[in-house]
Parts: structure tokens; C-alpha cells; sequence
């Protein structure tokens, strides 16, 4: 589970809310195998042509692939061969991201992110750095596509876990992946003063537990639970360089809890002076954040609708009416 899984998700229930049927091909309901150095994450191998059938038996409107895998690859091929357009989403800065893990130059893998969204109808962006970044690689049908917070869940008087009762304060918050890609270390490695909080699993959950055993690690937490964590928090710290959007971040300011980032692209976009800090120097993003108001905080963390964002996902597809030719 993560912020892309929760946006898809919870896109869906949205349009089937609103009558509109969907078909979700998705790792679960294919061969799959641990992806090299992130087994949490599998890779989903269909056979040969099943990708098609489906497609072709569901006789969709319009078709969205959500991501670069196997799965995103089967599904471009059928739309190429078929002559029937879809559109593409670009949720992780994945050339980055695989850099991380792999140590060759991202470079390389912009190559296949320019080929893999070239062919879209529209690119579904979140934030508008990412939109710059992907104009210079020569990618321009871009679709706006914002995310959203589920109000009845995360709000200011959502109680606070049982945990923060005796930590020294200013408790500072990280939620998400516990993985190397999310830079996690330049929070738990931060000065200031207090006591540091993680919520969230992932492959480095282990390895950071004995190496910072100061950092209290609550593990996967949802619903009002996480709300908790978030509004019971004195400041939120995002230390991700590699997030296009942050989720996480809109959630923690709905609760009422500012936020501290690195300047880059997704807090940049997101944050502003009145709800939270962003400097290279984290300490300093921290101290800076937590003057910032609550109650502003709130405000603004509710200016992000589900309902909003699913319009906008609605709008962005590219429908088709020709009865799609046999791929």
C-alpha cells in the first residue's frame, strides 16, 4: 500500500460511485515475480495475449495504464496494434528511483519513460515541476491530475496513538515506505531536538530499526489510526526526493500538522509559507515548520478534494468510439 495504490483505488470507487463501470488489470490476477532488489514489489508476467482478451471482452470506453511494468507494456501493445488510444499516468520519478537501486545513470531510463509515454493521448501529472520536468524530455500532452483526502478520516481531532504520551516533544512524523528510494536517513540523521516517529513498513524497515534504536517505529498504520499518528505529531517531515506528488503530505496537513521538506519537486508544489518550511537543511525546514499555524494548516489540507481529482481523471481520459480492430 502506498500513495499511488490509494489514488487508484480510490479513483476507482469514485467512478463506480458515479455509475461508471471499471475494469482493473492488476499484478494480483497474474503469474507474478519479486522485482529485483524491492521483493515487496512484484512484477506480473500474463500470458501471451490475455492482456488483449480481457481488453477485448470488456469493450472499454476508454483505457488509462497506470504504470511502466510489464503489465502497463502488455496493455500499450494491444492499444498500438489495435490503433485505440489511452492515456498514461506518471506517479514516481521512476528513472531516478531505479537509479537508486541499480547505480547507473538515470539518463538511461528516460529513455524508456520517453518511449513508454510518448505514444499516450495525454500524460496524467500531478504537480506542475513535473510537468516542466517532462516537457524537457520532450513529453507535452499532459493532463492535470491533483490528488485528494478523505475528509471523514483525517481531520485535527483524530486521537492521538498511545505512544506520543510520554515522548519528549516536538514529536516529528515520517509516513510512508520505509525504503532506501524515500531518503529516510536524512530525517532520522536530523538534529533538532525531540523524538522521531516512523509509521510505514517496506525492505529498510529492519536495517533502520537497529541502526537508529532513539527512532520510535510504529510499523503500517491506516484510517483513523494514521490520522492519529498524524494529528497527534507536532510537524510532518518529508524527506522523499523522489515523490512527483507526496500524498502523505496533504493527509498530514488536513490533521492539522505543518510539514518539512527538501525543496524539490512535489513539497514545492504542495507547500506553502503558511503551512510548513522547506529548506536543504532539514533541521532548518523542522524548527521553521513548527511555527507554522494549525488551524491554517487544517484549512488548507481541506482544499483537496477526492471528488475534485477524480473529475479531473475523468476529463483526461481519451475515449474511443470505433469498435477497437483484433490485437
Amino acid at each position: 500500500m502506498n500513495g499511488v495504490v490509494r489514488t487508484l483505488t480510490t479513483t476507482c470507487e469514485l467512478l463506480r460511485e458515479h455509475g461508471h463501470e471499471v475494469l482493473v488489470l492488476s499484478p494480483d490476477q497474474f503469474m507474478s515475480l519479486p522485482c529485483p532488489t524491492y521483493p515487496e514489489i512484484r512484477l506480473a508476467f500474463g500470458r501471451p495475449g490475455a492482456i488483449s482478451a480481457k481488453l477485448r471482452e470488456f469493450g472499454p470506453d476508454a483505457i488509462h495504464i497506470a504504470t511502466e511494468g510489464p503489465l502497463g507494456l502488455a496493455a500499450r501493445r494491444y492499444c498500438q496494434r489495435a490503433g485505440v488510444p489511452f492515456t498514461t499516468a506518471y506517479h514516481t520519478q521512476f528513472p531516478d528511483y531505479v537509479a537508486k537501486r541499480t547505480r547507473l545513470p538515470a539518463s538511461w531510463f528516460w529513455r524508456y519513460i520517453e518511449w513508454f509515454h510518448g505514444a499516450s493521448r495525454r500524460i496524467l501529472v500531478a504537480t506542475e515541476s513535473i510537468r516542466e520536468e517532462l516537457r524537457t524530455h520532450g513529453l507535452t500532452r499532459l493532463h492535470h491530475w491533483t490528488r485528494g483526502v478523505d475528509m471523514a478520516c483525517f481531520d485535527p481531532a483524530a486521537p492521538a496513538p498511545p505512544e506520543y504520551a510520554d515522548l519528549p516533544r516536538p514529536i516529528q512524523l515520517y509516513v510512508g515506505r520505509v525504503a532506501v528510494e524515500k531518503n529516510i536517513e536524512a530525517f532520522l540523521d536530523a538534529g533538532h531536538p525531540g523524538s522521531k516517529v516512523v509509521v510505514g513498513d517496506g525492505p529498510a524497515l529492519e536495517s533502520l530499526r537497529s541502526r537508529y534504536p532513539e527512532t520510535v517505529f510504529l510499523g503500517r498504520k491506516s484510517g483513523r489510526e494514521l490520522a492519529g499518528c498524524y494529528a497527534g505529531a507536532d510537524v510532518f517531515v518529508f524527506p522523499s526526493r523522489t515523490d512527483t506528488f507526496g500524498l502523505v503530505m496533504i493527509e498530514s496537513l488536513a490533521c492539522g500538522t505543518p510539514v518539512a521538506a527538501f525543496p524539490v519537486a512535489g513539497p514545492q508544489d504542495i507547500v506553502i509559507d503558511a503551512v510548513g518550511a522547506l529548506s536543504e537543511d532539514l533541521d532548518r525546514a523542522i524548527d521553521a515548520a513548527l511555527y507554522c499555524d494549525r488551524n491554517a494548516c487544517a484549512e488548507y489540507g481541506a482544499k483537496f478534494s477526492w471528488a475534485a481529482a477524480t473529475n479531473q481523471f475523468l476529463a483526461g481520459l481519451a475515449a474511443f468510439d470505433a469498435e477497437p480492430a483484433t490485437g
